[in-house]
């Protein structure tokens, strides 16, 4: 989907130590409304503290984040806790799927649409149109413990649907798929931001990155280290040095 370099989010010298070492250090981007963005780095650079950050998990110990809801309206972002955050559409998923797992699929949907919608009537229609949006029409009344670890991951990603995000977190959603598997989490991931909803994509399947985002953003050491199209990014010495080995090939 094209955007149209209208920010849905600003990120202002964001800064978080944990026992005196920096995770997120003065670190400055932007989310344009629409995109799809690639964020990766090496392991431990700061890339889910970033999304933490944002979701309301952790609070910076310096920075600003800013936040532009569908009424255009600017929203400072600091101690909200993440409720809050997700009613005004902030949403995200996290590494590890943790489904409430004696409950179906159905069930899970519904339970997250009931606290986002005004009526029982309401909130069955929503997580039936978010079932039948992700496919899961014929596993609707399996309990989660059963489902494929790829199943549990597009799980997680209905269940941010039922709060109708503005922008959807994913957090590493392809870490133990297989290339098919993958390449059915992509299909997903286009089929939601086709629906106007912003991605910000951390991953490190960087075949996937190419394919799907339009622009990659670059951490390292908790800082910002660059931004482009893919492509480009994937072959700069930094990148390559700093992160993706010199054996890389696009």
């Amino acid at each position: 989907m094209v955007h149209d370099n209208k920010p849905i989010i600003q990120v202002k010298g964001l800064d978080k130590s944990f026992a005196g070492v920096h995770a997120v250090n003065n670190f400055s981007f932007e989310i344009y409304e629409g995109e799809i963005l690639g964020l990766i780095g090496p392991n431990g650079c700061g890339k889910s503290t970033s999304v933490n950050l944002m979701t309301g998990v952790y609070t910076q110990d310096s920075g600003e984040i800013i936040y532009y809801d569908r009424k255009g309206n600017k929203h400072i972002l600091k101690d909200q806790a993440p409720p809050a955050r997700a009613k005004l559409g902030i949403g995200r998923t996290f590494q590890t799927p943790k489904p409430f797992s004696d409950m179906t699929v159905f069930e899970n949907v519904y339970t997250v649409a009931m606290l986002y919608n005004k009526t029982l009537k309401e909130s069955r229609a929503k997580a039936e149109e978010i079932i039948d949006f992700v496919g899961f029409n014929d596993i609707a009344h399996e309990k989660c413990s059963k489902l494929p670890i790829e199943k549990r991951k597009w799980m997680d990603m209905a269940r941010v649907l039922a709060i109708n995000p503005r922008i959807l977190m994913l957090d590493e959603c392809l870490a133990g798929l297989t290339p098919s598997e993958i390449e059915e989490s992509l299909e997903i991931v286009r089929k939601i931001n086709s629906q106007g909803i912003t991605i910000l994509f951390i991953e490190h399947v960087m075949s996937a990155v190419v394919n799907l985002c339009e622009r990659v953003l670059v951490m390292l050491e908790g800082r910002f280290l660059m931004e482009g199209n893919p492509n480009d990014v994937m072959r700069e010495p930094d990148v390559i040095r700093a992160y993706l080995g010199e054996d890389y090939q696009i």
